[in-house]
């Protein structure tokens, strides 16, 4: 599948639920969040043919989002079904119920997670998170470390919250080979009080990190979301994805399908298309993909640049992050 701008996109981001076991405010509203119906999800079945669908257009690489995609109760034979597709399959989590599904991964393929942790301080992961899950969670990151798959951590920077520990998150790469790091800038969704001046801009980090630490930067590949660096001796690497400053929009390859089966051609964009419920009159959804993708922007949705006056209000008439699936 290629765009009118020219890019490749083989990479299908599937969320298989808006549920979550945590509350972290960044990623959902802090009132009046509406979980979806069982009704409105995806099914199982219908997950496995949407994704044989993508796959015969191209796709070669599927994560799995969510929510926390293993609060879904056949989470596991989802992930068995789809590791029967010849992809790369990988998910994104908050590590808490990892440990249940190890032998699952394996089976599957799953080689590689991404683990979301915006903190090494336990009291302030519950502050953040709203639950008390801290050493279950990097209880079951040093597991996953033990059993030989690489993890990714996911750490959402803001001002007033963590960013005195991003230096603490690099040192964590200096031993680990299969560790990386990365720090992510502050998005703005519906209802999670983004504000431009909470957000910590690529240049700060890089320049924070270069004050304890001299590191290298690293080959990228074109379709990283995340540009990559190493520290003096570090075995592992840490990286920064700067949506908000500094954007790899020229280098998309990414497809989402939302829970409840629509899809969204970028994270920012409002405009959907509803292939669950073609699918279920019996359509044909290739000509609905097509016609939707070949309408994707080059940049943010087609928004405006975060710094407009009102950006924050265009920004937040999206969904919610939980909602979109990441």
């Amino acid at each position: 599948m290629i765009d009118k701008f020219g890019r490749v996109h083989n990479y299908l981001r599937i969320s298989l639920t808006d549920k979550c076991n945590l509350r972290c405010n960044y990623c959902m509203p802090q009132e009046d969040m509406q979980f979806m119906p069982s009704a409105w999800l995806m099914s199982a079945a219908e997950i496995r043919t949407l994704a044989g669908i993508f796959v015969d257009m191209g796709v070669q690489k599927i994560r799995l989002t969510g929510g926390e995609p293993l609060v879904r109760k056949d989470v596991g034979q989802i992930i068995e079904s789809l590791g029967e597709l010849p992809v790369s399959l990988t998910l994104t989590t908050n590590a808490v119920f990892v440990e249940q599904y190890m032998g699952t991964l394996k089976k599957a393929g799953v080689r590689s997670l991404n683990i979301s942790l915006d903190t090494l301080q336990e009291e302030r992961f519950k502050t953040i998170t709203r639950r008390d899950h801290f050493k279950k969670t990097l209880d079951n990151i040093h597991l996953l470390l033990a059993e030989g798959f690489s993890v990714k951590l996911n750490m959402v920077v803001m001002r007033d919250l963590n960013v005195e520990e991003v230096n603490d998150f690099v040192e964590l790469t200096r031993n680990q080979p299969n560790l990386h790091v990365r720090f992510i800038e502050f998005m703005p969704f519906n209802g999670n009080q983004w504000d431009f001046s909470r957000m910590v801009p690529y240049q700060t980090l890089l320049d924070t990190i270069g004050g304890q630490f001299e590191f290298e930067a690293l080959a990228g590949e074109a379709n990283d979301t995340a540009r990559c660096f190493r520290i003096q001796d570090g075995q592992g690497t840490f990286g920064i994805i700067s949506t908000i400053t500094n954007h790899f929009c020229a280098g998309c390859n990414r497809i989402r399908i939302t829970a409840d089966g629509k899809l969204k051609n970028c994270l920012f964009d409002t405009t959907e298309v509803d292939l669950l419920k073609a699918m279920r009159q019996g359509e044909d959804v290739k000509p609905l993909i097509y016609s939707h993708f070949q309408a994707k922007h080059f940049a943010h949705g087609g928004h405006s640049d975060f710094t407009d006056k009102g950006a924050k209000a265009e920004y937040e008439t999206n969904r919610s992050m939980i909602a979109i699936g990441g």
